[in-house]
C-alpha cells in the first residue's frame, strides 16, 4: 500500500468557499422555464486551493494553506472548515470568493459566483512571502493553485518558486491564463485540456495534438514536465527528452468533475514528496481522480479509496480485501455520507439472476460490498464437489461487475461476523427469504440500517445449471 501519510505539503493559491444546495426537482416554475428545487440539505466546504488542502488531508498528508480572504463571515467559516491547515491572510476591503451550486438529484442545475477579483497588493505579497518562508522550512513539496482570483501575481509566483527550489523541493502548478511563462522554474504544470489549448493556441483533441501542445509549452517555458488532464480521455504526461505517457481514465461513473483537478495536483505532489517519479505519481493521481469524479460536489479521495483504486489499476480488480482493509474503505465511504450496502453468497457460476440482483442492490445504495463464502464454507454448504470455481476466480468475476465496489470473503457458515465488522447501512437478500430469516437483519436494524429483499429472476439457479451440464 502506498503510504502518503505525514508528508508536509504547502499549498499557495486562491481559496474560496464552496456552498452546495441539494434537493429534488419534480416540476417547472410557473414564473419561468426553470426547475423548482425543493431544498433538502445544504453543505459548505473549502474550495479552490482550499480543496487542494482538503485532498492532501484526506490522503493522510499535512497541508499548510496560504491564501487571501476578506474580513467577513465567509472567511471565518473557512477558518473553521480548514482548522490548523489554514494560514489565511484577512484584508479589509477584500471579499472572500463564494461559489454556490444548486444540485437536484445528481444533476447540477446552476452555479452562482460571488466574487471580486483583486490582485495581491505589495503588502499582501510581502506577508505571503513571510508566511511561505516559515512553512517551507519543513515542507516536501509546494503547490501553486492558480484560479485567477489575484493571489498568484507574477511577483508572488517568482518568489514562491525560487524559495522552494532553493530548498530542493518540487513545485507543482495548476496554471491559469494564456501565459505559462510566469511559472518558469516549476517542476510540473497540470493544465486541463481547455487550458492547454488556450495557452498554446493549438488543438488538443487527439493524443498527437495534446502531446504537440505540451511540447510547445516545454519549448517556451523552463519547466520539467506538463501533465495534461483530459477529462474522459484520462491524462498525458509529457517530459523533456522522454516519450509521452497517456493513461485512460479510471472512472467507473462520472457524476461531477468539480474539483477533480484539485485531487490530481494534491495526489501528484504527495506522491513526488513520497519519492515517486513523475510517471508513477501520475498513475497515482489518475487513480485518485477516477474516485472523485464518481462523487457529487467538491469531493476528495481517501487513502483507503486510493489504495483500492490502485489495486484495480494494477490488475488486482478481483482481489479479495482483508476485513481491516474493507473496514477502512467502508469508513471512508461513511465519512462522506455514502450509503453502504452488503450482499453475500457463493456466486459459483454467475448467471443473469445474480447480475440482476446485484444491479438492483446497487440501486438502493451508493457503494456495494459483496461477501463471498470461502471455499471451505462452500463445501460445508453445498457438498464436496463445490465450488466449481475457487474463491479467487469467483472474486475476479464478481468484482468486474460495475455494480460491485468491493469484495471480501468469510470462512464461517454465515456472513454474520462480516456484517458486524463492516456495519452496512443496507443488507440485501433475495425475495425467497423473509426478513426474520435473513442472517444479520436484526443487527443491521439495531444500528439504524435496513434489510431489502430483492426480486429474483425465475428459473435461474447455479444448482440447476450444474445439473443440466451433468445431464
Amino acid at each position: 500500500m502506498l503510504d502518503l501519510s505525514g508528508r508536509r505539503i504547502v499549498c499557495l493559491g486562491d481559496v474560496m468557499l464552496d456552498r452546495f444546495l441539494y434537493g429534488d426537482a419534480n416540476r417547472l416554475s410557473p414564473e419561468a422555464p426553470v426547475p423548482v428545487v425543493r431544498l433538502g440539505r445544504t453543505q459548505s466546504m473549502a474550495g479552490g486551493a482550499g480543496n487542494v488542502a482538503r485532498n492532501i488531508s484526506a490522503l493522510g498528508g499535512l497541508p499548510a494553506l496560504i491564501g487571501l480572504v476578506g474580513e467577513d463571515a465567509e472567511a471565518a467559516e473557512l477558518d473553521g472548515l480548514l482548522g490548523g491547515a489554514a494560514r489565511l491572510l484577512r484584508t479589509p476591503g477584500r471579499r472572500t470568493t463564494v461559489k454556490l451550486r444548486v444540485i437536484a438529484g445528481r444533476q447540477q442545475i446552476v452555479r452562482v459566483d460571488d466574487e471580486a477579483v483583486a490582485q495581491a497588493s505589495g503588502a499582501e505579497a510581502e506577508a505571503i512571502a513571510t508566511i511561505l518562508a516559515q512553512v517551507l522550512a519543513e515542507a516536501e513539496a509546494l503547490i501553486l493553485s492558480d484560479y485567477g482570483k489575484g493571489v498568484l501575481t507574477p511577483e508572488v509566483i517568482v518568489g514562491a518558486i525560487a524559495a522552494a527550489r532553493s530548498r530542493g523541493i518540487a513545485v507543482v502548478v495548476d496554471p491559469k491564463g494564456r501565459d505559462f511563462s510566469r511559472y518558469a522554474g516549476a517542476t510540473c504544470l497540470t493544465p486541463n485540456a481547455r487550458e492547454l489549448a488556450e495557452a498554446t493556441g493549438r488543438p488538443v483533441g487527439s493524443d498527437a495534438e495534446c502531446e504537440a501542445a505540451a511540447r510547445a509549452v516545454l519549448a517556451e517555458v523552463a519547466v520539467e514536465a506538463v501533465l495534461a488532464t483530459r477529462s474522459e480521455k484520462g491524462m498525458m504526461l509529457v517530459r523533456r527528452d522522454a516519450p509521452a505517457v497517456a493513461l485512460p481514465t479510471m472512472a467507473r461513473e462520472v457524476f461531477d468533475v468539480s474539483g477533480a483537478g484539485d485531487t490530481v495536483i494534491a495526489t501528484l505532489a504527495l506522491s513526488v514528496a513520497a519519492g515517486l517519479d513523475l510517471e508513477a505519481a501520475m498513475r497515482t493521481a489518475n487513480a485518485a481522480a477516477g474516485v472523485v469524479v464518481g462523487k457529487l460536489g467538491t469531493a476528495t479521495c481517501s487513502a483507503a479509496e486510493l489504495d483500492h483504486a490502485l489495486r484495480e489499476a494494477e490488475g488486482a480488480t478481483g482481489e479479495v480485501l482483508t476485513w481491516p482493509a474493507a473496514q477502512r474503505l467502508v469508513q471512508s465511504w461513511r465519512d462522506q455520507g455514502l450509503v453502504v450496502g452488503f450482499a453475500n453468497g457463493v456466486f459459483d457460476v454467475l448467471h443473469a439472476g445474480h447480475t440482476r440482483m446485484l444491479r438492483a442492490a446497487r440501486g438502493h445504495c451508493d457503494r456495494l460490498v459483496v461477501a463471498l463464502n470461502a471455499d471451505a464454507s462452500v463445501r460445508r454448504l453445498k457438498g464436496p464437489t463445490r465450488p466449481m470455481n475457487p474463491l479467487e476466480d469467483r472474486a475476479a468475476v464478481i468484482a468486474a461487475l460495475a455494480s460491485v465496489d468491493a469484495v471480501i470473503a468469510f470462512e464461517e457458515d454465515t456472513p454474520l461476523e462480516a456484517i458486524l465488522a463492516l456495519r452496512p447501512d443496507r443488507l440485501f437478500k433475495g425475495a425467497d427469504y423473509r426478513i426474520e430469516q435473513v442472517v444479520g437483519a436484526r443487527e443491521v436494524a439495531s444500528w439504524g440500517g435496513r434489510t431489502e429483499l430483492l426480486e429474483l429472476l425465475p428459473g435461474r439457479s447455479t444448482t440447476h445449471l450444474l445439473e443440466k451440464a451433468r445431464g
